[in-house]
């Protein structure tokens, strides 16, 4: 890929498996900063190719990950409660970045009409085997129209910003709403750990969101209608953050950080995470 052009804003490595050292180059004009090089689109699936990466495995084993499946469980329920507070109605969800199905799973529960896309061929399997079937590409929707579009932790894992964002808005019906969660690199707790920051998780995360820069991301004719923190994203983050800083596996001090980081953002609403939602107008 061709370096784009900018200032570094922080230089860091992949902690979680290769080691391999990156920058994060800041683009002025959309308010992102952008990894940098990032792998080839063929070579990217290696990154994720580890039995400890979550999203797309079934393990819970050590503090961290049972920590992560006993929010996740929380966390979905008020993920479920949003979608059916911002839709009058029960239509077609397409939830993009699937992951295993666990949100499948639970927004079926409430008669929606549910539709997944998860181009890791491990995590397609593991979902097949709980009975849900998930599509490789958005590619394969081409030409539909969903009431909701569902993005939790994926927008950064995604090539080609723009034109997957492009892609994404044709896929939502008029008035429909598209719900986005990312990391925020404004946070207390990303300002703390600087280059150990969990949350920037190079090459897998292409790029890195502040506020300003997702509202500039997305067209006009899609309304910003509320922004809603993920509270816990801080405490999970910071764990995973003061281990690749120290190697401490489990740590009250990052607990710490990620209560403070939280009370920081009741002034400044910088959380660790954001959801963004928006409404096609």
């Amino acid at each position: 890929m061709k370096t784009p052009k900018g200032s570094i804003y922080i230089s860091t490595k992949d902690y979680f498996k290769s080691q391999e050292a990156f920058d994060l180059v800041l683009d002025s004009s959309k308010e992102i900063l952008i990894t940098t090089p990032q792998p080839a689109p063929e070579h990217l699936a290696s990154y994720y190719e580890s039995q400890a990466y979550i999203s797309h495995s079934n393990t819970q084993k050590g503090g961290v990950p049972f920590l992560y499946a006993m929010v996740q469980k929380w966390s979905l329920k008020n993920k479920r409660n949003l979608v059916n507070k911002l839709s009058n109605q029960r239509g077609t969800l397409l939830d993009i970045g699937a992951g295993t199905g666990a949100f499948f799973e639970i927004i079926k529960q409430n008669s929606w009409e549910v539709f997944g896309v998860e181009p890791n061929k491990k995590a397609r399997e593991i979902a097949a085997k709980k009975n849900i079937s998930l599509h490789q590409s958005i590619e394969e929707f081409k030409g539909q129209q969903f009431d909701v579009v569902t993005l939790w932790h994926v927008l950064e894992h995604l090539p080609d910003l723009e034109k997957t964002i492009t892609a994404i808005q044709k896929l939502l019906k008029p008035k429909g709403v598209l719900i986005v969660a990312v990391p925020n690199y404004n946070s207390y707790d990303a300002k703390h750990y600087k280059g150990f920051w969990a949350a920037y998780d190079v090459p897998r995360h292409l790029w890195h969101f502040s506020q300003k820069g997702m509202r500039k991301l997305f067209s006009k004719n899609m309304k910003l209608l509320k922004t809603r923190p993920m509270v816990f994203d801080s405490f999970y983050v910071s764990l995973l953050s003061e281990k690749y800083k120290t190697g401490n596996t489990f740590s009250i001090k990052a607990l710490w950080i990620g209560l403070w980081s939280n009370i920081r953002a009741l002034k400044t609403k910088e959380h660790s995470s954001l959801i963004y939602c928006f409404k096609k107008e």
